[in-house]
């Protein structure tokens, strides 16, 4: 009989994965893996590195990332919560790292990766998941103070302009402008006053501005956008060929490896511009496929958010929050890029693009948001801090 009624205990409490959220990551991962291979064999050859080679690094780390996912998967999220402020440090240590003249790598004038030995990692990838983590910790505290009072919107907004300071000067105008909508995303949702984020919005708005307008390149940029077809061979010329592979692939595509565009005429054709390769080949069916597949992924997290403020779970909710909105920020931001609709940024298409610290860092934020689902389901332990966050339940 014990042994029967220590079987019925552990069934109970057995948890299963979510499958919406693992089964669209595979999903992503996976035309990832066929589309990488597709867009990066001429660029590997021109490099005389063999033609596999960024399909072979693209894989190495997506194996190296599903470890580390499966080990956020088993991380005490109580754990995050109490060191959240402390891992918050470990942002600003990434970020200034890459000012050290022997650790940091400049590409192009901008000094945004750390030499790890065999591969450069890029700090704000990791940035973005400590901040996520930083801010859920700090409504959990401050649940009160942040929905009634302007300071307590103004206090994790100082952390994260901190950052931003030190993104635009490595630079990274693109990065810094996705934190900056994480974070007024997360505040509004976990209560924030519409009132007092609009005003600080409108204070953040001439400092932008003048940092779009800083430096020559970001303007060139934003002209190419408006007009790319000005100087189609100058400025204009990643938009125009990613146009024109879009524009080729119509509703169908040409057919997966076919594309003409990713032969020397698009640049960064397996990283930051992936998906005009993708709409090439497999057609504006393709690219609704992606952003099905995102928009399950994304609202699966949401609604892992409002479950978990249904159920008092409140660093669970935010942290499911964070997630959704880097996720779907950045796939919005990329595959706008990608048809025109944005000016171009430096932004991967997550769980997609080639590249290793965003492929390992995306991988652990999945691995968290697995945590998430299944602590929902698990007994609750109340912390000290923890109640239900009405007004942010409400959105």
């Amino acid at each position: 009989m014990p042994i029967l009624i220590n079987q019925a205990r552990k069934s109970a409490t057995r948890v299963e994965v979510d499958p919406w959220i693992l089964l669209s990551a595979i999903a992503l991962a996976s035309i990832g893996v066929v589309m990488v291979a597709s867009s990066s064999i001429a660029v590997a050859e021109e490099m005389h590195v063999g033609p596999f080679y960024f399909l072979t690094r693209h894989v190495l780390f997506l194996m190296l990332g599903t470890a580390v996912g499966f080990a956020s998967y088993r991380i005490d999220l109580g754990w995050l919560k109490q060191y959240s402020q402390v891992l918050i440090l470990g942002a600003f240590v990434l970020l200034l790292l890459v000012f050290v003249p022997w650790l940091g790598v400049e590409v192009k004038g901008a000094r945004r990766w750390i030499r790890m030995g065999v591969a450069n990692f890029q700090s704000v990838e990791m940035v973005k998941l400590l901040l996520i983590i930083y801010l859920a910790g700090y409504f959990v505290r401050h649940q009160e103070a942040l929905q009634q009072s302007l300071l307590g919107v103004i206090k994790p907004l100082v952390v994260t302009g901190a950052l931003l300071g030190l993104l635009l000067a490595q630079p990274d105008f693109g990065g810094a402008l996705l934190l900056m909508a994480i974070s007024a995303g997360m505040i509004w949702l976990a209560g924030g006053s519409a009132k007092h984020l609009m005003g600080m919005g409108l204070i953040a708005m001439p400092i932008v501005a003048i940092a779009a307008m800083a430096e020559p390149y970001r303007v060139s940029r934003l002209l190419a956008f408006l007009d790319p077809w000005a100087k189609p061979f100058d400025e204009g010329f990643q938009l125009t060929q990613a146009l024109i592979a879009v524009g080729r692939g119509e509703w169908f595509g040409v057919g997966l490896g076919e594309s003409v565009q990713k032969l020397f005429y698009l640049p960064e054709a397996h990283t930051d511009f992936i998906l005009a390769v993708i709409a090439e080949e497999l057609g504006f069916v393709g690219i609704l496929a992606i952003i099905a597949l995102f928009a399950v992924f994304t609202g699966r997290a949401f609604a892992l958010g409002i479950e978990g403020l249904r159920q008092g779970r409140c660093f669970e909710a935010y942290l499911a929050y964070g997630i959704a909105l880097w996720f779907s920020m950045q796939a919005a931001i990329s595959i706008g890029v990608n048809i025109g609709a944005l000016p171009t940024k430096g932004l991967t298409l997550p769980l997609i693009s080639s590249g290793g610290s965003s492929v390992i860092v995306s991988l652990m934020a999945v691995g968290l948001l697995l945590r998430v689902s299944a602590s929902l389901r698990e007994p609750r332990n109340v912390g000290p801090f923890e109640s239900v966050a009405t007004t942010g339940a409400a959105r």
